[in-house]
């Protein structure tokens, strides 16, 4: 099996340069805000962190190609950084400190691209979650000061936690009517947004969570963190990993009960 410490290495210094990098602007007062063409906000903060990462790659890693949600891709062949420099710009831009800088590295191989490693920072809540395919989950301040991530055991819905981040996408997609039943058969919902309900599946603090649109640089970092907690990630279609454009992650127990209810009547 390929060794990949040295890249997880590398990620952690990615993600402290982009963690200097988004504190200094988070909550400042003159930070510049714009629209992208899908009416979703972007900072200045995110295109500094983004072109911060960029620069360290093409010096560390200058045969690897980067895509990234500012910037697109650069290069090719077998390996491939993903990174989405905020996670949660619209809480990033309110000052609510739910937001991450993820980081993730793709191989090729069967079925296309997969995530061998993967880092989520979130500064402002002082937590940073991480994997290496093989190499297993972990949390803490560094790579060694952590604790090891492993999914709940929870095995019944009626004690499950479901997480999700809002309404209005699972109605546009016609599949309000499974997901309000989930929410009904669970013990607990909470709509905590973004990376967050990934990383507490990983945890076992939460044990499932959906979200019905996404872009592979919001899955790739966190699809590796739950697999390598004992979790299950895959798109609502039940493909494996972070290729289906929406995400649904699991303990992997209640992973069929999950995708049974969101593509209910659809």
């Amino acid at each position: 099996m390929p060794d990949y410490l040295d890249d997880l290495r590398l990620a952690h210094v990615l993600a402290d340069a982009a963690d200097a990098a988004t504190m200094d602007r988070f909550k400042a007062l003159d930070l510049k805000v714009e629209t992208k063409p899908d009416m979703t906000p972007v900072s200045e903060a995110d295109k500094a962190a983004e072109e911060l990462i960029r620069g360290h790659l093409q010096r560390a890693r200058p045969r690897d190609a980067v895509l990234g949600e500012e910037y697109g891709v650069e290069g090719t062949g077998p390996r491939r950084w993903v990174i989405d420099p905020i996670d949660g710009t619209k809480n990033y831009v309110r000052g609510v400190p739910v937001w991450a800088t993820l980081i993730a590295l793709m191989e090729a191989g069967e079925g296309g691209f997969q995530p061998v490693v993967g880092v989520v920072s979130a500064p402002a809540l002082g937590r940073r979650w991480w994997a290496a395919r093989g190499y297993g989950a972990f949390a803490g301040r560094s790579l060694s000061s952590a604790t090891r991530l492993q999914v709940s055991r929870v095995s019944e819905l009626s004690d499950a936690s479901f997480a999700y981040s809002s309404i209005s996408g699972w109605e546009e997609q016609g599949r309000l009517d499974g997901f309000l039943d989930l929410t009904r058969e669970v013990w607990r919902t909470r709509a905590y947004g973004d990376f967050w309900p990934y990383m507490m599946v990983a945890e076992g603090s939460v044990d499932l969570c959906a979200e019905p649109e996404l872009s592979l640089w919001d899955m790739a970092a966190t699809a590796i963190v739950v697999t390598e907690a004992g979790g299950t990630f895959t798109g609502l279609d039940g493909r494996p990993g972070p290729h289906s454009g929406n995400a649904a992650a699991s303990n992997g127990l209640l992973h069929d009960e999950l995708l049974g209810y969101l593509n209910q009547h659809y």
